[in-house]
């Protein structure tokens, strides 16, 4: 019996996890931090319903070797090139000056040098899945601070590789010479070069071959396989198993497979990292937490603050205004996922005194669970922080709005704001853009486009672009808060200024509204409409006919779609349109099978039922055509007859039932 304990434990796992989880998502806090919490309730520090916790921990390694590989797996070598400013500049200077800083203040505290780089390295990693919900959360993934954050964290994800490989070597730094400890450096990175050279040339091949048999079994355990083989192979020459699964997920990321990879081991992923997390939380010891209070403090506090003030000046050194700052850095302020794999290797190396280990725990438990609710209170922060803001120096465009009369502003040179400067380009609309990229600035500045830098949510920034004269004021960026809080600037500057707001969900339409929109258009039902006219479209309802019913959606503010309240006008026809005939066109291209053959050997109307009423020709329109006419190349042809009868129609002459 005692051979099926851990059969046991997992049960007990999951039916403690499931309640924790589903509270925790009630109140909007990662679910990281449930399996944390509920590892040290059933932990041998909490209830004690699992106390030995060694097979446990064997699950939990398996759940750190499929987080790593499925971070290898969604990388690429794209993503990394169009986010390198973020990957690169300021993810490399948030590590590295956390690694350092940290370091400095631990020394200060008498710790050894090995242990305080270590300390500096649990420090300086956030926890990308609290970042990535929170950024989901507020709608905010493509905003300035998610753009960045998204950008550090994954550069944190990536330093996490080679901090493992350096931990033997921190773990013997007080008694192996410093020519050893750098033999051993280059012999782990040559190692792992070595293993991507070679993986890189077997694994597609591999690949290739499990696809060719068209067995999905065969396929999902040749993938397991590929990545346990790997994670193994860094193991025997005495690199971690993270190693390895992370090599085997950077490699088989540029394969034309990876997308049904992700499919197959996400599940398992999923899994094993609740155990992973579990298994962490039961580590921390609660009897030591009350001992201990002071420390504790300290460390969520000094971290907090210490993370924060460095992504804080990180992001003011990309020249962006204090407010992204702020939301940057509270938002990234935390512990993450990561730094418990990072602490879980480094016990294998002595390097957490005991007592410390159960600080770092509770403390990084902490700062996951202040992060959340420290992000609500972000535009108090923003607040104090005026003093902090960056005034780029504007080129001549500046001096000259002055000027600008019934022009129109465009808030947000993403997609749509670029879209809709091309056009007003084109038809002499005058119109100025404010953008807070400041790469973009000096890009678009350099092509003479009528752009400024500047936060859309001060008021010197709206006055510069003679908002009192303008006729339209467009706020096309991906931050609701932001966009609420120049809606209400710009009223108050301009209450006669016509405001039109883009937003992704139409839930935040009534509050746009309330606050002074006059237009406010959603991206999720605009998308809904375009499917729902597309769909119409191949019943052949007629185009003045969709028009009407999409019109009557939009002047209702969308009110059926958001409420699911029937309408009295909405397809009101349509049943009436569908059971009469209709009148359709079919443009004959160089493809058809059937140019050069005449009506007569068509035979339409008997194969599908449905009748060629009219030939339009080189501009001209030969109606009722005889059998004995021939149809030409870029013919277009007028058919009648029943929905079933047209559609079998285009099917016949799209050689599709021939």
């Amino acid at each position: 019996m005692q051979d099926f304990i851990i059969i046991r434990d997992i049960v007990i796992i999951l039916l403690v996890s499931i309640p924790i989880i589903f509270l925790f998502n009630r109140l909007h806090i990662p679910s990281i931090v449930g399996f944390l919490v509920a590892g040290m309730i059933i932990g041998p520090y909490g209830f004690q319903l699992i106390s030995e916790s060694n097979q446990i921990k064997l699950m939990a390694e398996v759940g750190v070797i499929l987080l790593l590989f499925t971070i290898g797996l969604e990388l690429s070598i794209e993503k990394l090139f169009l986010m390198k400013r973020f990957l690169l500049l300021a993810g490399g200077l948030q590590v590295l000056l956390t690694i350092a800083l940290s370091t400095i203040i631990f020394q200060l505290l008498d710790f050894p040098l090995n242990n305080s780089i270590f300390f500096g390295m649990l420090m300086s990693v956030s926890s990308t899945a609290i970042i990535l919900k929170i950024l989901y959360d507020r709608n905010e993934l493509e905003s300035p601070q998610g753009r960045i954050a998204l950008g550090i964290s994954l550069f944190q994800d990536l330093a996490t590789v080679p901090m493992i490989l350096l931990l033997p070597i921190l773990g013997i730094a007080s008694a192996e010479t410093q020519i050893n400890i750098l033999l051993q450096l280059v012999f782990a990175f040559a190692s792992v070069f070595l293993i991507i050279i070679v993986a890189r040339f077997l694994m597609p091949r591999i690949l290739y071959q499990l696809a060719k048999l068209k067995i999905k079994e065969v396929f999902t355990i040749g993938i397991i396989l590929l990545l346990l083989g790997t994670a193994y192979l860094t193991h025997l020459i005495g690199l971690s198993f993270a190693i390895g699964a992370f090599v085997a997920g950077l490699i088989l990321s540029e394969s034309d497979y990876s997308h049904q990879i992700v499919s197959e081991i996400l599940p398992f992923k999923d899994v094993f990292n609740s155990i992973f997390f579990v298994s962490i939380g039961m580590l921390l010891n609660l009897h030591l937490i009350i001992i201990i209070p002071s420390q504790i403090v300290f460390l969520v506090v000094g971290t907090i603050l210490l993370k924060f003030l460095i992504v804080f000046g990180v992001v003011l050194l990309l020249r962006y205004p204090a407010r992204v700052g702020i939301l940057t850095g509270l938002i990234l302020a935390q512990v993450g996922e990561f730094s418990f794999v990072l602490a879980q290797e480094g016990l294998g190396y002595n390097l957490f005194p005991a007592d410390l280990f159960n600080a770092f725990l509770a403390s990084a438990i902490f700062t996951m669970l202040l992060c959340a609710f420290l992000y609500q209170l972000s535009p108090i922060i923003a607040d104090f922080f005026k003093f902090f803001e960056i005034n780029i120096k504007q080129n001549e465009l500046s001096n000259s709005l002055a000027n600008y009369k019934n022009h129109v502003i465009i808030a947000g040179f993403g997609l749509n704001g670029r879209n809709l400067a091309r056009v007003l380009m084109e038809t002499g609309i005058k119109y100025i853009v404010i953008e807070l990229n400041p790469e973009t600035i000096r890009q678009e500045k350099k092509k003479g486009e009528n752009i400024i830098f500047g936060d859309v949510t001060r008021k010197e920034i709206l006055q510069q672009t003679s908002i009192g004269a303008a006729l339209v004021f467009v706020i096309a960026i991906s931050d609701p808060a932001s966009s609420r809080r120049a809606l209400v600037l710009a009223k108050e500057l301009n209450p006669h200024i016509y405001i039109i707001v883009r937003t992704r969900y139409t839930s935040e339409i009534e509050s746009l509204i309330a606050l002074g929109a006059d237009e406010v258009i959603p991206e999720e039902f605009e998308t809904s409409l375009q499917i729902f006219s597309k769909v119409l479209r191949k019943f052949h309802i007629p185009l003045n006919v969709i028009m009407k019913q999409v019109s009557i959606l939009r002047g209702e503010s969308y009110d059926m779609m958001i409420t699911e309240k029937p309408s009295a006008h909405l397809l009101i026809n349509l049943n009436e349109i569908l059971a009469a005939g209709l009148t359709d066109t079919f443009f004959v291209d160089d493809s058809n099978m059937f140019i050069g053959k005449s009506l007569s050997e068509i035979n339409l109307r008997v194969e599908t039922d449905a009748t060629i009423i009219a030939i339009v020709r080189n501009g001209k329109t030969i109606t009722n055509p005889s059998g004995s006419e021939i149809l030409n190349l870029h013919d277009t042809i007028v058919i009648t007859g029943t929905h079933q009868a047209v559609d079998d129609a285009f099917d016949y002459l799209s050689n599709k039932n021939v």
